[in-house]
């Protein structure tokens, strides 16, 4: 016996590949929502209007900013041009993942002499540094420095 393939098999199959189409959507755009870290500025007019100005100021200082971790330290370089460790007036890190916030720290660095350390256990993947520094001389540096732990 041989079936017929009618409008209503059609309609059938339209209606259940739309399902799942628009599912799956529907699952990423809350997935998406669910795991945006949150808002940079408050106002992105208000901090456009000085952007230039900052980068300039920051870009005059040359600094070079690396991170990495080793044996349960994080290790923050911040180099000059000529390749010397600089010093801060002040500092704050956010360390975390670029995807959620969930393990979000402010680790405590100190300067060692060449670089700043911090304790941090971290777990394989990808993470970034959220920096906000201040110059000796007063000038702010903000930067996002990723770094990747090997598993």
């Amino acid at each position: 016996m041989t079936r017929e393939f009618t409008g209503r098999h059609a309609a059938i199959i339209f209606v259940s590949a739309f399902t799942v189409i628009i599912g799956v959507n529907l699952t990423l755009a809350y997935s998406a929502v669910n795991t945006f870290p949150g808002v940079e500025v408050k106002n992105s007019y208000v901090a456009s209007q000085t952007f230039d100005t900052r980068r300039h100021a920051q870009q005059a200082l040359g600094w070079t900013v690396t991170a990495k971790e080793v044996g349960g330290l994080l290790i923050l370089s911040i180099t000059d041009e000529t390749g010397t460790p600089i010093t801060v007036q002040s500092m704050q890190a956010v360390l975390g993942r670029a995807t959620h916030v969930q393990e979000d720290q402010s680790p405590e660095f100190t300067f060692d002499g060449t670089a700043y350390v911090a304790k941090a256990a971290l777990n394989a993947g990808n993470w970034n540094i959220r920096l906000t520094a201040t110059a000796l001389d007063g000038t702010p540096f903000e930067q996002r420095v990723p770094f990747v732990v090997k598993g």
